[in-house]
């Protein structure tokens, strides 16, 4: 993770620039590039292959992409934005409740996930979001997301 804020509204932001944001690593990185970045709304896409480790248990023969780290995609999304403000660079953001989580249609090996998220409210190191998730313009998943922004120390 970078130490200073870099000016990244309006910029498409590949894989290096997204690891200089987030702490997040493989195999658990889930956005591959960010279309779209500004203070309220940060789009970004994950390309989803079989060559996921977790395809290797779910489900064996019938691969899909488990919901939760559908969620996670979309969160990560978002924390590209939330991560590269002023007061949060360095932080670590934790998830402080996931609602209205709602999974429309399995996501396969060959799909290319589109996460949109928009936030809400920014109050006292929390945030609050919405997001959507979607494949060849059809909703996948949906759900809002609020989290906490903690220096790694406070984590301990």
């Amino acid at each position: 993770m970078g130490n200073e804020a870099q000016e990244i509204t309006g910029k498409v932001l590949d894989i290096n620039m997204i690891q200089k944001i987030l702490p997040h690593r493989y195999p658990f990185l889930l956005v591959d590039r960010i279309l779209e970045v500004s203070d309220k709304r940060v789009v970004g896409i994950k390309n989803v292959t079989m060559n996921e480790l977790f395809f290797q248990g779910h489900f064996p023969g019938q691969p899909i992409m488990p919901g939760v780290l559908i969620v996670e995609a979309m969160a990560q999304t978002g924390g590209v934005g939330a991560l590269n403000i002023k007061e949060n660079i360095g932080k670590l953001a934790y998830f402080l409740s996931i609602s209205k989580a709602k999974f429309r249609k399995p996501v396969v090996p060959g799909d290319t996930i589109r996460m949109e998220v928009d936030i809400i409210k920014t109050k006292m190191g929390i945030m609050r979001c919405a997001a959507i998730a979607t494949v060849d313009g059809e909703l996948v998943a949906e759900a809002e997301m609020m989290f906490a922004f903690v220096t790694p120390d406070a984590a301990k």
